[in-house]
């Protein structure tokens, strides 16, 4: 069965092609369909090929030959794993519930960007699909820039704002930075074992140095860092909220920024012999961590406070990966997906309802009118907050155990996380339901639920993110319990705890009674909440530690003047003048030389006499 692979990334092309060639023929119901179909049957084939891979099928399906001189030979392959499968399960299940939540978001646009927006999102998911079934690292680049150039595409699609294409070129930009480091990284594999197929490279390690190891390392980790929004990369994620909010859940949920996660989970075979590397990625995942969730504290845009949860997320994945739990950082990146992708949908459902406004001050009450929309967002907020028995508890609670094993203050760092993540999801869930209504009557009298095609995805997420944490229980709680770790064995290794059970149970225990008790510190401090101007540190956090300032005066703008000088001195003064000194000096010239086509016979008698006169004179001078 592992030969229907190709029809996994194969339905979401024929979606992007069929909407964007068609995009003017078609009506929005057709348009919809065709674009949520195709993920719906890539999703089919997905759980196909995991109850294949499950009953021990799993290997690399080989479709052609893509690179092929001298010695070197890279495929166009597919890798049907255990590690994959659950990625496509993410990406294709979590897909279509966006696609299905995004042909009623997006109804008021006219049908020709109506079928554009639903190509990009095809063209997304197929790009994501092949990054991730890719059977070497020249499949996975490019699936790799293909989320990059979809990002662009979506992050800017109402292009008529000039402020959303700045949010889509700093986001291309900034992943290109990234990219450098997987190209180089690439380029030293290739040089030094002779393949870029998974299997080669990971077989041959011992054509490798500590330095080499190291080296490689490093460079998918800073192109990790561009994907997967870490520092000193990470500010382009907040500002891709330019997009529609479908969008958002789409880069955050299930494709975009998984990509750093994935990248490093599947080459844990390098990173577990660079442990310098993994050091620097525990260090630089829990200070993201940290950074966004104080910065998350302050945010009053809904969708704003949603991104900056997701870099601080995203730096617990990290952090896992940093300290070896490459199963625990697969984890919190399935559950992150189902609670991420409720909270964005959830965020848009608000935003649907209140004609617009984004600014969680101006809400309030809407509990009242929106009780799907409420009590999905609030089981999304239990998620991510780690509250007992919801998804995030046993995802994040395997991270924060591997950091205690591993080093006491990444446990503390972490735990703080985890503290403030409880406080600002809380915060923006009393702010925005609870109280009294803060916006203007239009928009009370427009207070609506969301139609079904938006609340019946909310629920499925909702169930997803109350349950999905199950398959990763830890077996402390049921005997042979964390079977996911158990599935990917084959591929990551399972991180051998030696922690004793009365320990987790312990760790477990700080980590429930500390988000419950700020859960109750949220409810008490919002719960009549009424806007104020914020002052001090917290006006420091509230403009984002002022990093896009710093960036902005000591990268953008020397590199503007930089630009304006070389065009204006070096090229206008120099370039161009040269080129245009040229052009004046053979216009000149030929000005002069058509002087001797005069027409005078005598003219030309006297110059040939002229001409001979020379020709004698140096025939003579050279006899001399």
């Amino acid at each position: 069965m592992s030969q229907l692979v190709y029809l996994v990334p194969l339905f979401p092309l024929l979606g992007f092609l069929l909407n964007g060639l068609l995009r003017k023929q078609l009506p929005k119901s057709v348009t919809s369909v065709i674009g949520s179909g195709v993920i719906l049957a890539s999703f089919i084939v997905s759980i196909i090929l995991f109850f294949d891979v499950r009953a021990g099928h799993a290997g690399s399906v080989e479709l052609f030959d893509f690179i092929s001189f001298a010695k070197v030979h890279i495929p166009f392959a597919f890798q049907v794993d255990q590690l994959s499968v659950i990625f496509l399960l993410i990406i294709t299940g979590v897909g279509f519930l966006i696609h299905l939540y995004s042909a009623a978001y997006m109804h008021e646009e006219n049908s020709d960007h109506f079928a554009r927006y639903f190509a990009y999102l095809n063209l997304f998911v197929f790009s994501m699909l092949l990054l991730v079934l890719g059977a070497n690292y020249v499949i996975m680049f490019i699936g790799w820039e293909g989320v990059g150039l979809c990002s662009y595409l979506l992050i800017g699609y109402w292009f008529k704002n000039n402020n959303y294409n700045k949010a889509a070129n700093k986001a291309f930009i900034m992943n290109r930075i990234g990219d450098l480091g997987f190209l180089l990284a690439m380029f030293w594999l290739l040089t030094k074992t002779g393949s870029l197929t998974y299997t080669d490279v990971f077989s041959n390690t011992s054509l490798l140095t500590p330095t080499d190891i190291t080296g490689i390392t490093i460079l998918f980790f800073i192109a990790a860092t561009g994907k997967s929004a870490q520092i000193p990369l990470y500010t382009w994620l907040p500002d891709a909220m330019a997009g529609p909010t479908p969008v958002s859940a789409l880069i955050h949920a299930a494709t975009m920024v998984t990509a750093g996660i994935y990248l490093i989970a599947r080459s844990n075979v390098l990173f577990s012999l660079a442990a310098y590397t993994q050091d620097i990625i525990a260090i630089i995942g829990l200070a993201t961590a940290l950074v966004a969730a104080s910065i998350a504290l302050k945010q009053n845009d809904i969708k704003k406070v949603l991104a900056y949860s997701t870099v601080s997320q995203l730096g617990y994945m990290f952090l896992a990966l940093g300290v070896g739990a490459y199963s625990a950082a697969v984890f919190h990146v399935m559950t992150h997906a189902f609670f991420k992708a409720l909270l964005f949908l959830g965020s848009g459902s608000v935003i649907h309802a209140m004609s617009g406004e984004q600014d969680i001050r101006q809400m309030g009450g809407l509990s009242k009118k929106l009780k799907i929309t409420y009590f999905t967002f609030l089981i999304g907020c239990l998620a991510i907050a780690g509250f007992p028995l919801f998804s995030g508890f046993f995802s994040k609670d395997a991270i924060l155990a591997a950091a205690f094993e591993h080093n006491t203050l990444l446990y503390i760092g972490g735990l703080i996380g985890a503290i403030m993540t409880a406080f600002y999801m809380f915060r923006l869930l009393f702010i925005t339901f609870n109280g009294q209504f803060r916006g203007t009557e239009d928009q009370r009298h427009h207070l609506h639920e969301s139609p079904a095609a938006m609340t019946i995805p909310l629920i499925v997420l909702a169930v997803l993110s109350f349950a999905g944490g199950f398959i990763g229980i830890p077996e402390v709680f049921m005997h042979g319990g964390d079977k996911l770790s158990a599935f990917l064995s084959p591929i990551i290794p399972v991180h051998a705890t030696t922690l004793s059970h009365s320990t987790e149970i312990m760790l477990m225990a700080i980590a429930a009674g500390s988000v419950i008790v700020t859960i109750l510190f949220a409810w008490f401090r919002y719960k009549n909440y009424q806007p104020k101007e914020t002052t001090g540190i917290g006006k420091f956090l509230e403009n984002k530690w002022y990093v896009d300032e710093i960036y902005d005066a000591a990268i953008v703008r020397p590199v503007s003047w930089l630009g304006k000088f070389l065009e204006r001195v070096v090229e206008r003064s120099g370039i161009d003048w040269l080129v245009n000194l040229t052009g004046k000096s053979v216009q000149y010239g030929s000005r002069q030389l058509r002087l001797f086509q005069s027409g005078q016979v005598g003219n030309y008698v006297l110059l040939m006499i002229v001409g001979m006169v020379i020709l004698f004179a140096l025939q003579f001078f050279f006899k001399k």
